[in-house]
């Protein structure tokens, strides 16, 4: 099956886009119970970023204080719909917080890096459901609405901040569920799953073909190598959609961690296409073969704490051979030749793990173990329901 033409794809939204807005009336149908409770973890991500630089030492709302978060949620808002990132939404926040966060309310900036927007949009509808209070529904239907309004025309993924303060804001962005996090809630509001049963025709049908449309861009950005199908980038260039850097140390590479992010987004299709099937045993077989054995990565305690601009590192990492030890893989592989990329923050690749400045080596996670799950569990359950194996 050809793929899409997403510039024909893109028009086709706007306009049905058009027609369904001028007056369709809301679905009643649900699709969970009203007595759920909203997950809060969506929000892990964020807490684990504010906490790093603000500490831990605040009073929080419990998890199961669904109103006092949700009013939190709705505060945090921007007017134009959108969210920044990096917030904890379970802070019981002081009068200047509030005062604060009233303030920025007209500030044009919002980001959907570190799994931002959609998990506010479904926590918002959660609280609906679980409250019946109409505002938070009308929160979640503002951010779905700034959510569409910035999937990129060029190829349906979305930038990782609008408006850019840095250069790699404005690229289309894998890294951090940028892209997969909008098309799962995208995929849960088309197929009427808890909490998005009320939500009218007109934005289901709009979510329906922004999903479509950012199904094919995926498909679109796996890069292809001479043996077949491999792997994503964290970032591309939204134009040329060719992989490009992300911070300076991020150089452009496929990037694992984000890919395997990629393939479980695959794997949850219900009916997957046969040109989604093969993008996953790409991808799979792609991971198998740049896996690294005989080497694992170590923490070596430092005698004193050093403090970094962003971080406060108590220990240093070290690679060192581990004949008996399982795989792992790198955070970056070159998209020609699959040799491992790294680089300092003067944006100059180097050969070796010890070539990365102690700042890097203890505030990045350059190797690590992310497909082991998604190959020995997530993988071989797909291939059950996909093929009917036992």
């Amino acid at each position: 099956m050809k793929l899409p033409d997403t510039k024909h794809l893109r028009r086709y939204q706007v306009f049905a886009a058009f027609l369904l807005g001028l007056g369709m009336t809301a679905c009643s149908t649900l699709s969970g119970g009203g007595s759920n409770t909203p997950a809060i973890n969506g929000f892990d991500d964020a807490i684990h970023h504010w906490q790093n630089r603000y500490g831990t030492r605040y009073p929080r709302y419990e998890t199961s204080q669904v109103r006092e978060i949700a009013d939190n949620i709705l505060l945090m808002q921007r007017n134009h719909g959108g969210w920044v990132q990096n917030q904890d939404p379970l802070k019981i926040l002081s009068d200047f917080d509030r005062e604060e966060y009233l303030f920025e309310k007209d500030d044009a900036y919002g980001s959907f890096d570190n799994r931002n927007v959609y998990t506010q949009i479904e926590y918002l509808m959660g609280a609906f459901e679980r409250l019946g209070d109409e505002k938070y529904r009308a929160g979640a239907m503002k951010g779905l609405d700034y959510l569409l309004a910035h999937q990129i025309e060029r190829c349906g993924g979305w930038p990782h901040s609008v408006p850019t303060r840095q250069s790699y804001h404005a690229h289309l962005t894998i890294a951090d569920e940028v892209t997969s996090g909008p098309l799962t809630l995208l995929r849960r509001i088309a197929e009427k799953q808890w909490p998005f049963g009320q939500v009218s025709r007109a934005k289901r049908f709009r979510s329906d073909v922004a999903l479509k449309f950012g199904d094919a861009c995926i498909l679109r950005l796996q890069v292809r190598q001479e043996d077949g199908l491999a792997a994503w980038a964290g970032q591309y260039d939204r134009n040329t959609l060719e992989p490009v850097m992300g911070r300076s140390f991020e150089l452009p590479s496929m990037a694992v961690d984000e890919s395997v992010s990629i393939l479980r987004y695959l794997m949850s299709i219900p009916d997957p296409s046969e040109e989604v099937i093969a993008s996953v045993e790409g991808g799979v077989a792609w991971l198998d073969r740049v896996k690294i054995e005989g080497m694992k990565l170590i923490q070596v305690e430092l005698g004193e704490p050093v403090e970094f601009r962003f971080h406060t590192a108590r220990f240093d990492r070290q690679l060192v051979p581990d004949p008996e030890g399982g795989a792992i893989w790198a955070r970056f592989y070159d998209v020609t030749d699959n040799s491992v990329v790294l680089a300092n923050r003067d944006s100059v690749r180097v050969d070796r793990y010890e070539d990365i400045t102690m700042e890097r080596r203890t505030g990045y996670n350059w190797y690590g173990t992310w497909p082991v799950e998604l190959l020995e569990v997530d993988y071989p359950a797909w291939r059950a329901r996909v093929y009917g194996e036992e």
